[in-house]
């Protein structure tokens, strides 16, 4: 019998999947590494233009000291690169070699294999209820954890004079901070109008967060090109609102909101310069599939394409 003691049951939850999943095992998955070092190898390869190391110690939950031996290790093996940082000459960070990025992409198909293994038995609508129930988890314990000012930010469809909203603060926000021109302004303008023009309730979405009467941030989902996909759009969250976790709460809804309406996969597209966006999404499970030169809104960007497999 399953204990009714909420302490119990998360602990004998957390023993039956690590051991499901050998987490526990010296060697991960049947690799040489451990799944510590399979995580900063994850984090590192979601980074191309580097990452130092101390926002990597926080990415991956470790020590400092933990994380410089298996540093260590990896530039020893000749899986990383240690070098002064490409936006700030004064720190340091550390890419992924080819042969990093070989290593990562083996482990990275093997721990796909394990997963669809362990899932196999499983009928479609059990493999449902799971990703549903892991999704569940996910968001209660992410909410959990959130500052009084988070819990008071709500979660409402967009109204009348939102979607206005949504194409003047990214025209001004990424102004300020990036200095892209109305270019943006007027590609957010394409994607917002085409929203409203095409909205399918049942299979699209838009979100705004709100505290007392005042807009904090947005998010939207929309059919993709390919049968079963759909794409994450125009996440923004106001400066006066970051920090407040509002950025994965959002990402949290719209993927969870994906599963429900049966979409296989979402897929975004970013710039690598968005360093705190990028770190939300990956925290989410989306990965890098793609990245090339795209001087369409400013010169020196970089577009990259995420996808996360639902």
């Amino acid at each position: 019998m399953l204990s009714k003691d909420p302490v119990a049951a998360v602990r004998r939850f957390n023993r039956f999947y690590t051991r499901r999943i050998g987490a526990l095992d010296e060697a991960h998955l049947g690799s040489p590494y451990g799944l510590a070092e399979m995580r900063v190898l994850y984090e590192v390869a979601q980074t191309p233009d580097g990452i130092s190391p101390k926002a990597l110690a926080a990415k991956a939950g470790l020590d400092a000291g933990y994380l410089s031996r298996i540093l260590k290790r990896f530039e020893a093996e000749g899986l990383m690169v240690r070098a002064p940082s490409r936006h700030d000459g004064r720190s340091v960070s550390v890419w992924l070699s080819s042969d990093g990025i070989h290593a990562y992409n083996t482990m990275r198909q093997v721990a796909e294999g394990a997963v669809a293994e362990l899932i196999a038995p499983l009928t479609g609508a059990q493999r449902a209820r799971l990703t549903e129930a892991m999704g569940q988890i996910e968001t209660l314990l992410a909410a959990a954890g959130e500052s009084s000012a988070a819990r008071d930010v709500v979660l409402r469809a967009h109204r009348p004079g939102d979607i206005g909203w949504v194409v003047h603060r990214h025209g001004v926000l990424y102004a300020r901070e990036f200095g892209w021109d109305e270019r943006f302004e007027a590609l957010v303008a394409r994607i917002a109008a085409d929203f409203v023009d095409n909205l399918d309730p049942a299979r699209e979405r838009c979100w705004i967060a709100e505290r007392d009467g005042e807009i904090l941030g947005s998010i939207f989902l929309v059919r993709g090109e390919a049968a079963g996909q759909a794409k994450l759009r125009l996440l923004l969250i106001e400066p006066a609102a970051r920090g407040l976790g509002l950025g994965k709460r959002l990402v949290a809804e719209c993927v969870a909101f994906a599963r429900s309406a049966g979409y296989n996969e979402i897929i975004l597209w970013t710039q690598s310069m968005l360093i705190a966006a990028r770190a939300i999404y990956a925290d989410a499970g989306f990965e890098l599939v793609e990245s090339h030169p795209d001087d369409s809104l400013a010169p020196g960007l970089i577009s990259e394409t995420w996808r996360l497999a639902l």
